[in-house]
């Protein structure tokens, strides 16, 4: 069956349409981003595609596509014996590699040779990416915001966790950063995924919300961690309605201690990352922070965290940055417990429907 051909523009639009989306580029190149629900088939893995680039530089580019044509060979043939076995004939993949060249189309020509209904991407996941950009304002811009503004602690997150629990939509930029978005925010063991990656997951969630009901979003600045909210995105929060959340102090802090535990079960890693504050809060105050988290005053340094930095600097940012919320509703918490964020998560889309 002749292999058929799309546009990436296209493609996107597709996406959800085909039976499988097969990357097969290197396993390095798919890790660092890929199509939503794509699947890793390298029609050369990263050793050897590495070991055929500098044939190509070194040696020339015909005895670079000989070598390179037998690997591939062998690794489609395995591709196929592994994973199309029990594939019915109407089974429909797409296909991609970097530009969709000779990577993607190897893999295309011989699946549509057994039969399969087999779409390649033009320009492969470098084309893909330039209309995945394109097309992120657009899908922001039919889509109606709810921001959740409050301090740090006020449980933005939990309440985030209890609207989606709920059937509300939720874009959750911090879980898919993987990461809490403050100085104290990277999470122990968890590496943050690339920005394209972030930027692939954000528009992934987007496309799929209803442009009819509200999305709920946490008042993010315009970086978590290291990566960069996508400025179209960021741009649209900081105009839209928002939610003031509000917790009592001593309530904040328990509900940070519990977020937080690995700092409660690791002193020193928290004690090295409260230096990454000297330079804002000062040598003495910093080394104060340090001698009574040894000494397990824990707590008491996080009150101080909130009062001393956190809470004057979110108000600072909030009241720049986020226009309607002189106008925000207030949603007040009497306590952190499961209860009450049900109660609020309730309150908040009711309010919103």
């Amino acid at each position: 069956m002749p292999v058929l051909t799309l546009n990436a523009a296209d493609a996107l639009q597709r996406l959800d349409s085909f039976d499988a989306v097969i990357d097969a580029r290197s396993e390095d190149e798919y890790a660092h981003d890929h199509l939503p629900g794509a699947v890793n088939w390298p029609t050369l893995d990263n050793a050897e595609r590495a070991s055929i680039g500098t044939i190509y530089k070194q040696v020339n580019p015909f005895e670079a596509k000989k070598r390179g044509a037998a690997i591939a060979a062998r690794n489609i043939a395995a591709h196929i014996e592994r994973h199309t076995m029990d594939k019915p004939r109407d089974w429909k993949p797409l296909v991609y590699c970097w530009r969709g060249g000779n990577r993607s189309g190897a893999l295309a020509t011989i699946l549509g040779a057994i039969g399969f209904q087999v779409t390649l991407v033009e320009g492969g996941y470098k084309a893909c990416r330039q209309a995945l950009v394109a097309d992120l304002p657009v899908q922001v811009a039919r889509l109606r915001m709810q921001v959740i503004c409050g301090p740090t602690g006020s449980g933005k997150t939990r309440l985030l966790r209890h609207l989606e629990n709920q059937g509300a939509q939720v874009l959750d930029l911090e879980g898919l950063a993987c990461h809490r978005s403050s100085v104290l925010g990277h999470i122990p063991g968890v590496a943050q995924p690339s920005q394209k990656r972030f930027d692939t997951l954000i528009w992934n969630q987007l496309r799929h919300f209803d442009g009819a009901r509200p999305v709920f979003v946490e008042s993010e600045s315009k970086k978590v961690g290291n990566l960069r909210v996508p400025d179209p995105l960021i741009d649209a929060m900081r105009s839209s309605p928002c939610i003031d959340l509000r917790l009592p102090d001593q309530e904040r802090v328990a509900l940070l201690l519990e977020d937080y535990d690995f700092f409660v079960k690791d002193p020193d890693f928290f004690c090295r990352r409260l230096e990454a504050l000297t330079e804002l809060r000062g040598k003495a105050v910093v080394a104060d922070w340090i001698r009574r988290v040894r000494e397990g005053l824990i707590a008491d340094v996080v009150m101080d965290l909130l009062r001393q930095h956190y809470d004057p600097t979110y108000a600072a940012s909030i009241e720049r940055n986020f226009r309607q919320f002189g106008q925000a509703r207030v949603c007040a918490l009497p306590d952190r417990s499961a209860t009450a964020f049900a109660e609020a998560a309730r309150q908040v889309s009711g309010d919103c429907a």
